[in-house]
């Protein structure tokens, strides 16, 4: 579901945006904001409401852990994009899950024309790690869907 308007997109955004996303700012192109649902410590399980303004979208990345580990995005409200490497695009829109194993490069982030926000689920496991890797090109990014 499209929504453009940020005024419209926190009215069904039901876990809220959160702050900006300052401390991986430098992995995003376009603003995003988070608002973590559990505290580190909390639970051996970390969630976190990951919202992106329109065309907003992390950098390609990989989850690598010993055993165990990767991601689950829950995608809450708006409609958005989750690519891996050499595949191709998935449009995302609310009650779509993506289960993401370790060791696969991908990304994620909104559509161009609409906000975008879903839940991450850190997987746990032994050793888990992000590795950041280049931006997704603007070339790349303007070809989805086409």
């Amino acid at each position: 579901m499209k929504i453009s308007s940020k005024a419209e997109f926190d009215k069904v955004n039901m876990f809220g945006a959160g702050a900006p996303n300052e401390a991986f700012a430098k992995y995003f192109i376009g603003d995003s904001f988070l608002n973590p649902l559990t505290q580190p410590g909390e639970s051996s399980v970390f969630l976190a409401n990951v919202t992106f303004e329109p065309g907003c979208r992390n950098n390609w990345h990989i989850h690598h852990a010993d055993k165990g580990g990767g991601q689950i995005l829950i995608c809450t409200a708006g409609k958005g994009w989750y690519q891996e490497w050499g595949k191709e695009p998935q449009e995302l829109n609310p009650g779509d899950v993506v289960v993401i194993g370790t060791g696969i490069k991908h990304f994620h982030g909104a559509c161009a024309d609409s906000w975008f926000s879903h839940i991450a689920v850190e997987v746990p496991g032994e050793n888990c790690s992000n590795e950041w890797l280049e931006p997704v090109s603007d070339e790349q990014y303007g070809s989805l869907g086409k």
